[in-house]
């Protein structure tokens, strides 16, 4: 995918630091790293997703401000740079989406550290483990860049639109964030806890739908093989592709973020339509 160079006046990028054991927010990355673990050391995918969910409501101190600039943070290497030229894209996408909507439109902000541990504000403290995620109490995408390499080895879903699809699935979640969505589905998961991994399937494919429409709305940006390595990722992280290489049973009730073809059908669906409300089919709220 051809991207152009990331603009500094329309992102907002920052160092991330601070020391923490317990991961943040949960993101398509915590797949990721569970299958990881599962493959190369033999643990349960849903028990480390269940230590990294575990963690999310816990209280942390504010994430330290890098004192790089966002050109300095986003030229500390090719994937940074990718990364913000992605964050630029998607805040170049999104903003007249929501200024045709009357709606507030606000950016996130991508924090870009290095393996270790980092501080959010409002989410707790993550490392690297957690892989991408977005903390919708400082709005914030986190990303450790060397989880990229991670991702290519022990998945096989390489390939820059396949990096670009992780950072636009979590800046589906901020989309969720400013329209309310997330909210309104964590108070129902509140009243009805037997429905949460249910809503949280619903969560994790419609932010699958808008990382689409992204890539929809930037058609002639798409170059021959980029969708097919977004499918690839979509595939490799579906809940039941995770259990069946773990070596578990099929178990539905434990999953949080659709299978493979419910996440790569959310993908095409918001690519094929490129409208963002071809993605309310996962919630209505009216």
């Amino acid at each position: 995918m051809r991207l152009n160079r990331f603009d500094t006046s329309k992102i907002k990028v920052r160092g991330g630091g601070g020391r923490g054991r317990a991961a943040g927010g949960v993101g398509c990355g915590t797949i990721i790293i569970a299958i990881i673990a599962a493959v190369v050391f033999g643990v349960d995918p849903m028990q480390t997703i269940g230590a990294i969910q575990g963690g999310q409501q816990t209280s942390a101190p504010q994430a330290q401000q890098g004192a790089q600039s966002e050109e300095a943070l986003c030229t500390t290497g090719p994937f940074a740079t990718e990364a913000c030229n992605a964050l630029t894209s998607l805040n170049e996408t999104w903003a007249p989406v929501f200024a045709s909507a009357n709606a507030r439109f606000e950016q996130p902000t991508l924090i870009l550290y290095p393996s270790g541990p980092v501080s959010t504000q409002g989410c707790g403290n993550a490392s690297s483990a957690a892989g991408p995620f977005y903390c919708p109490a400082d709005m914030g995408i986190y990303l450790d860049t060397a989880f990229y390499d991670t991702m290519a080895r022990q998945m096989g879903a390489g390939g820059d639109f396949a990096r670009y699809y992780v950072i636009a699935h979590e800046y589906g979640h901020h989309i969720q964030n400013l329209l309310g969505t997330a909210s309104q589905v964590r108070s129902i998961q509140q009243r009805n806890p037997s429905q949460s991994n249910q809503l949280q399937v619903r969560m994790e494919l419609q932010a699958d739908c808008y990382a689409g429409v992204w890539a929809g709305k930037n058609r002639n940006l798409i170059e021959p093989g980029d969708m097919q390595e977004g499918l690839r990722a979509a595939s490799a992280i579906g809940d039941d592709t995770l259990q069946r290489r773990a070596g578990q049973r099929i178990n539905p009730e434990n999953f949080t973020h659709g299978t493979s073809e419910q996440r790569m059908q959310a993908l095409r669906r918001g690519l094929e339509s490129a409208n963002g409300s071809a993605c309310d089919v996962y919630f209505d709220f009216s």
